[in-house]
């Protein structure tokens, strides 16, 4: 110890940053010469699992009061707290913050899980003028409740989770004062006593978006405007009636859509430069075949879209003139379900004709719908390269069976491979 402690203060902070800031606080009792080092430290962060009983946060409140406001490093790269009861009280929670900020902070990290709905203000003014500020994650029992001034100059990441919003406006006044703003990911509490109006997302400068709508969540809809986004995740499950109006997107390079609204036009109509996709969606029948994905390469379709309707396949295929690659699969968390009948189409889409080079099904079951269309894409695909089968546990046909009835089953490339997992 003695060796190490001859190290000069800036690789002994350096070697601090290596371990939780639990450790690196703890180092202060066995020298003067570490006594105050950990007080450099530009990376600070306070788990529940180090402080989750009464006891214990209340000796890290006492210890955040003391020594937070003596911190010495000129730069918080990363402030993170998890706090897993309310024994933090909000203004204390507030000036931790707004000290970290005073410190030119670069990433705030809070998750605040509280048994009670947020009522209190946690988030003090300053965070929200702070100008070195690139990442900001806010997850749990949080008001966010955006002041008249705002300017975020440098925010490049923001995740809401979970939060509460004051009103419907919070939001958008919070986005329109984030002027490079890259990656959004605004995930809504499933609680149906919560009520958001209008959801606005309208951000020039984003490439990444993130929006998850769940189950009980009441909303009268949403708005996105992203000229310039790259990547795309919709997952509304909500059972209430709302609306969606979306921009075109004529940048984007990857979708995830997890949706049932009964007007798909909005969303689809937005996304057709796309070159990836992955979707599930029991209403893409409704849209009839209007729509055109003239760029996408790499089509994921959910089995629950599969199972709306027998002509599903094929309007997806005559939409998609270039596809190269086709994947069927469960989504997470999708529960198996009987498929509908199959009827072939009278027309080999032009994907399979001319482009289609990879093809994949996960948890096959030999079933007669699933033979009948694996077996129609092995004989139609004249430039398939490879058609991967990942047989279901759960199958009643024996694996050996539907593997061999595949691998007998005629092909319309020579050089196909056909595996099985």
């Amino acid at each position: 110890m003695d060796r190490i402690s001859e190290l000069p203060d800036e690789l002994l902070v350096k070697i601090l940053m290596s371990v939780p800031t639990k450790v690196a606080v703890s180092t202060s009792i066995l020298s003067k010469r570490w006594e105050y080092l950990w007080m450099w430290l530009p990376k600070l962060e306070y788990l529940h699992r180090d402080h989750c009983s009464e006891p214990g946060c209340k000796r890290l409140q006492s210890f955040l009061d003391i020594n937070l406001p003596l911190h010495r490093a000129p730069v918080i790269e990363t402030f993170r707290l998890e706090s897993c009861s309310s024994h933090f009280k909000p203004e204390n929670i507030s000036m931790w913050v707004s000290t970290a900020v005073s410190h030119c902070l670069r990433e705030l990290d809070i998750l605040h899980d509280d048994t009670e709905p947020a009522k209190s203000n946690i988030l003090p003014s300053n965070l929200f003028t702070c100008k070195s500020l690139v990442i900001l994650k806010l997850v749990g029992e949080i008001l966010l409740d955006v002041p008249r001034v705002v300017s975020l100059p440098s925010l490049k990441t923001l995740k809401l989770q979970s939060v509460r919003y004051f009103d419907e406006e919070t939001l958008l006044r919070l986005l329109s004062n984030c002027p490079i703003l890259e990656d959004l990911v605004v995930d809504l509490r499933d609680y149906d006593y919560d009520y958001t109006g209008k959801l606005s997302i309208v951000v020039p400068s984003l490439q990444s978006l993130s929006l998850f709508i769940p189950y009980r969540r009441e909303i009268d809809g949403f708005v996105i405007e992203t000229p310039n986004l790259k990547y795309f995740k919709l997952m509304d499950h909500s059972i209430s009636d709302h609306y969606c109006l979306i921009e075109k997107m004529p940048c984007l390079i990857e979708a995830y859509l997890e949706v049932n609204l009964p007007d798909m036009k909005s969303i689809i109509g937005s996304i057709t430069s796309v070159k990836r996709l992955a979707i599930c969606s029991e209403a893409i029948m409704m849209l009839g075949e209007g729509f055109v994905f003239n760029q996408l390469e790499h089509l994921e379709v959910c089995f629950c879209t599969l199972f709306s309707s027998d002509r599903v396949i094929e309007l997806l295929l005559k939409a998609s003139s270039n596809l190269k690659r086709l994947d069927f699969s469960f989504m997470d968390h999708h529960v198996p379900q009987g498929m509908v009948y199959w009827n072939q189409p009278t027309t080999v889409p032009e994907c399979i004709l001319s482009s289609l080079q990879s093809f994949s099904w996960s948890k096959y079951t030999g079933e007669p719908e699933e033979r009948d269309i694996v077996v129609y894409i092995l004989k139609n695909a004249l430039h398939l390269k490879t058609a991967t089968i990942k047989s279901s546990e759960s199958s009643a046909v024996p694996k050996f069976e539907m593997l061999e009835e595949l691998a007998l089953s005629p092909r319309a490339s020579a050089t196909c491979q056909l595996m099985f997992d």
